[in-house]
């Protein structure tokens, strides 16, 4: 709604589910530049791109499977190979969609995303940081893909959080393991960080919001620090901010990594702090992996 007052060039795009993406709230302040395409996602990446094209920063929204899943050979051909300017922005992502089970909840969509060529891919920590980044990708010429949950979670971020594409934020100091998140995890860590201070254990939290291009000198630097890591996202380990980091690590930092995310697995149906614990998504389930990855520095 901010940008639909201070730019004229910004367009919206959503796939049936206005209501639940909230572009709606857009559409009340400027529907001449709403399109609702319809259950039709394949579409709305085609009518974006043409829009892109036409020099309109194009907003494209529906739910993760969709975003990503169902419309992919349209956002490699049409948006990414030619580096056109469309802001692929995902709702409902993660284990936490809860009951609507796993039709709809998205595991993969941050790494068929990271995946392709030219493409930035976000998974900002809060609402703060998601208003930040929103504005962030809207000045970026290029596409990007924004993944964002359902369920209700911790703000973290300060109310006027700055975000700048591809920079880490250490949101706490520690020296004795680095703790990184993105999503709904990094409140994750923040909570994990206090229950290992309590057992006597300094861990260092990293917000990696952006996973492509991930920040390797922030990984780098604090790995520096700690000697060894713990990743946690609300994703599949396979394919997102682990293996990113572990690409980082393999090149630079040889140092014990843990991966908290879900393991090759759908999920399923249940309420969100059901299936967080089942899982294996919790703070608790990070504090047992900084503990593992501590003990493995200890026998390297």
């Amino acid at each position: 709604m901010d940008l639909a007052s201070r730019r004229d060039d910004v367009v919206v795009l959503d796939a049936d589910l206005a209501g639940s993406t909230k572009t709606s709230d857009f559409k009340k302040v400027a529907p001449e530049r709403f399109v609702e395409v319809g259950i039709a996602e394949q579409n709305m990446i085609g009518i974006a791109a043409g829009l892109a094209a036409s020099g309109k920063v194009a907003f494209a929204s529906t739910f993760g499977v969709f975003a990503s899943g169902r419309c992919w050979e349209q956002i490699r051909l049409a948006v990414a190979y030619p580096r056109l300017n469309v802001k692929i922005v995902a709702t409902h992502c993660g284990i936490s969609v809860g009951e609507d089970g796993a039709s709809h909840q998205a595991l993969e969509d941050m790494a068929i995303m990271r995946a392709l060529p030219n493409m930035v891919v976000i998974s900002p920590a809060d609402a703060y940081e998601a208003y930040a980044a929103t504005m962030a990708i809207a000045d970026y010429d290029g596409p990007v893909y924004m993944r964002m949950g359902r369920a209700e979670f911790p703000t973290i971020m300060p109310e006027d959080a700055v975000f700048e594409i591809g920079k880490a934020r250490v949101l706490r100091e520690g020296s004795d393991v680095t703790l990184i998140g993105c999503g709904q995890m990094v409140s994750s860590c923040m909570k994990a960080a206090e229950v290992l201070a309590a057992k006597g254990v300094s861990a260092e939290v990293v917000n990696m919001a952006t996973v492509k291009p991930l920040d390797s000198a922030a990984v780098e630097a604090s790995v520096r620090r700690t000697g060894c890591c713990v990743t946690a996202e609300e994703h599949s380990v396979i394919g997102g901010l682990g293996s990113a980091v572990a690409e980082c690590l393999c090149r630079t930092s040889c140092v014990p990594l843990e991966m908290v995310g879900t393991k090759d697995t759908f999920g399923e149906s249940g309420s969100p702090a059901e299936l967080l614990s089942k899982y294996g998504l919790t703070a608790e389930d990070i504090v047992a992996a900084a503990e593992r990855s501590i003990a493995r520095k200890g026998r390297a």
